[in-house]
């Protein structure tokens, strides 16, 4: 099991376990982690999975894609580096641990 844990702006924690093979933003979903949409289903058409992903994580969850850039844009809340859609994060085993933040208005 991995266990990925989300901070909402306020500093408030909601932790989670997910198998591997399932995106970051069904995982939210299912656990009902607020600012966590995903009006589309994860067919990257809405940027209401917006997160930050924590820096320490960074490399192991890789970079935007070009079209998960361009929907990046559309987001709500402030743009990072570490800006991701949380539908284009895959849960693999290296991620037990992930730490994401979601950011402000979003």
């Amino acid at each position: 099991m991995i266990t990925i844990t989300f901070i909402q702006p306020d500093g408030s924690m909601t932790a989670a376990q997910a198998k591997p093979g399932r995106s970051l933003m069904q995982i939210a979903v299912d656990h009902g982690v607020a600012g966590i949409v995903g009006e589309c289903g994860g067919s990257m058409a809405c940027a209401t999975c917006h997160c930050h992903v924590d820096p320490a994580w960074l490399a192991r969850t890789g970079t935007p894609t070009p079209g998960e850039a361009e929907m990046l844009d559309l987001a709500d809340g402030e743009l990072r580096p570490e800006s991701r859609l949380a539908c284009q994060i895959m849960l693999t085993l290296d991620l037990d641990g992930l730490i994401i933040r979601l950011p402000h208005g979003g």
